[in-house]
């Protein structure tokens, strides 16, 4: 059906055919060609055995209005250049910094957006030698190098970022599945560090750096088995979602070092993480093709997307398209536009206004609000596809039982505070009609069984309070992490032993594992019973961590597009344009309905060949 409906969309061409633009909702999508960026000479990159594309960008708030900069690998090369985006064609012949590594490659890099300046920004590189460089590209100067003789890790860097509020820590993750907290004012030190236990949990642990002066790194975590290849933070800076080979996605309370919950892929790692605006779900993509939608409340699997035929390499939200949708347009804030026809916004500001309605939303129940996230990936199969998630996923209908009443079900769960139970009155048929009778209502299950993958020590309290436990003090997450977790996490640590709290975390698994309408005081043996199991990482199918392909709604792509001839590696929405890269080293610029008007005409005045189509 879905290659039928792409056949259609392409009017009968051929499927390989690289498209050059795609029609949403919010109208045509187009690429522009003159806004392609890549290395000075165009020529496609031999990507055999090099390490992924990858693209940073900042705002610097010059004066001329044109602040955006963008940075991005190729092979053993690293390039800085202005970002003109939809407004100006790309001038490939001026980069502002240009750098070529000997005896190792980049990986990944990251802007502090704190600090950032028209004179000086700060840019972490991480190398697939294990090193880390700390590079001012404006001033073109390179002021630190972590990691330098490979004492603290020999392993490829996978993913760096600064950690957010902060201007001098920043978090690395490694091939070797080790992580490790640095800080750019601390040195390494000239031997290998020693460490300290400091938390340890399923299949984690995390280890403080033993030694007479403070240096790198400051903490060292140990996650799962196999290459941590992805980590994001949430957009709180609270919680931290990692992706790992051993196909699991863990979130850890940042602040506390603490794990908030876990999910399995369907099979082999998984690749890539994001978080929604709100920080309410997660998205991960990995090796089993597809797209996995993780409440962060239930720590649930609420959906899976099924679109791409190859690995998914990235998958990223939309700030600027998720959309809010209320009764009363007079009540509305958060942003200066005129509602459309169905009151879905698509203007400036998004992302902030997004954050507000979303926050309003979450805070309101006293009349209908809906919201729709939308949120994209590409993969190694050259594909991009758009999804959007939507109320009769989020909150399906809560299901009828032989035993128990619509009403009863309302009334025996009530939903946790601050929550609001939204019921959809529309017949949405894309996910088919057993959705939501294989789906229990998020609120009605997470308030009647013991939120799962969780640590003892929270087991009490209400999903409404976890993501408000840390971060209330003014010191931030740098003091929070050094001041408390440090000084006082050994000793709270040790009263619990690690045989209680894999007993007490598979419980929770478990009894979560049956729908409400089944759980009876008939089955409270049978419950009792499954808490002595086990779990077995590869009997996890059909469980909570990773429920059947039938138990969860199975989500259908907006569209699903090839546009790269090589595998794709980026994808950034930005305000006027969403970005992609692929493996040949050419970032390209689509620009949003309405955006691509001023660019076109310029380069066609200039250009013969300036069409963007």
């Amino acid at each position: 059906m879905l290659i039928s409906k792409m056949a259609a969309e392409g009017g009968g061409k051929e499927m390989n055919e690289i498209k050059t633009q795609f029609t949403t909702r919010e109208g045509v999508y187009k690429l522009l060609t003159h806004s392609e960026y890549s290395r000075p000479n165009r020529v496609p990159f031999n990507s055999q055995g090099s390490n992924p594309v990858k693209v940073s960008f900042v705002n610097v708030n010059d004066q001329s209005g044109n602040g955006d900069r963008i940075c991005f690998n190729v092979g053993r090369e690293l390039y800085f250049y202005i970002y003109k985006g939809v407004r100006k064609a790309a001038d490939l012949s001026k980069p502002i910094d240009k750098r070529i590594y000997k005896g190792t490659q980049p990986t990944c890099h990251d802007f502090n957006h704190l600090t950032a300046t028209a004179e000086s920004v700060s840019l972490l590189v991480g190398f697939s030698a294990g090193q880390v460089q700390l590079i001012d590209p404006i001033k073109k100067e390179t002021s630190k190098l972590f990691n330098e003789e490979r004492l603290i890790d020999k392993s490829r860097v996978t993913c760096v970022k600064w950690v957010p509020g902060s201007e001098s820590l920043f978090l690395v993750s490694h091939a070797s599945g080790n992580m490790y907290l640095y800080n750019v004012e601390h040195t390494c030190g000239t031997t290998a560090p020693h460490y300290q236990l400091l938390k340890q949990g399923e299949n984690y642990s995390v280890h403080t750096c033993k030694s007479k002066s403070t240096r790198n790194p400051l903490l060292k975590w140990t996650v799962g088995e196999g290459a941590l290849n992805e980590f994001a933070f949430s957009p709180d800076g609270k919680f931290l979602g990692c992706v790992s080979q051993d196909g699991f996605l863990r979130v850890f309370n940042f602040d506390a070092v603490e794990l908030h919950g876990t999910m399995k892929s369907y099979f082999g790692g998984l690749l890539c993480v994001c978080w929604s605006p709100d920080g309410k779900y997660i998205v991960a993509g990995g090796e089993d093709d597809l797209v996995t939608v993780w409440s962060f409340l239930d720590c649930r699997v609420i959906a899976r997307g099924h679109g791409h035929k190859s690995w998914v390499s990235v998958v990223a939200f939309d700030h600027y398209t998720t959309s809010v949708e209320e009764s009363d347009p007079m009540e509305f804030s958060g942003s200066d536009e005129d509602f459309q026809d169905q009151m879905i916004h698509f203007g400036r500001d998004r992302a902030n206004s997004t954050q507000s309605r979303l926050s309003k939303r979450n805070s309101t129940d006293s009349r209908p609000v809906s919201v729709t996230y939308r949120f994209g990936s590409v993969g190694q199969d050259t594909q991009l596809c758009l999804w959007d998630l939507t109320e009769d996923i989020l909150f399906p209908h809560l299901p009828l039982s032989r035993t128990r009443t619509h009403t009863n079900v309302m009334n025996a769960t009530s939903p946790p505070a601050g929550a609001t139970i939204i019921t959809n009155t529309s017949n949405n048929t894309t996910n088919g009609s057993n959705s939501g009778a294989n789906t229990p209502g998020i609120n009605s299950l997470s308030t009647t069984l013991p939120r799962s993958n969780s640590l003892p020590h929270s087991a009490g309290t209400t999903t409404a309070n976890s993501t408000n436990k840390t971060g209330s003090g003014g010191g931030g997450i740098g003091s929070g992490i050094m001041d408390s977790a440090i000084a006082t996490g050994v000793s709270k640590f040790a009263t619990l032993s690690l045989h209680d709290r894999k007993e007490r975390h598979h419980e929770k698994d478990h009894k979560r594992n049956h729908s409400m309408g089944h759980i009876s005081s008939k089955s409270s043996d049978k419950l009792n019973l499954l808490t002595k199991t086990k779990t077995d990482p590869a009997k996890t199918l059909g469980t909570l961590l990773c429920p059947r392909m039938e138990d969860v709604p199975l989500l259908e792509p907006l569209i699903c597009k090839k546009i790269a001839h090589e595998r794709l590696t980026v994808l950034i929405f930005l305000e006027d344009c969403l970005v992609t890269a692929c493996q040949e080293g050419f970032i390209c610029t689509w620009a949003r309905p309405g955006k691509v008007g001023l660019l076109s005409s310029q380069n066609q005045a200039s250009s013969p060949s300036g069409t963007v189509v």
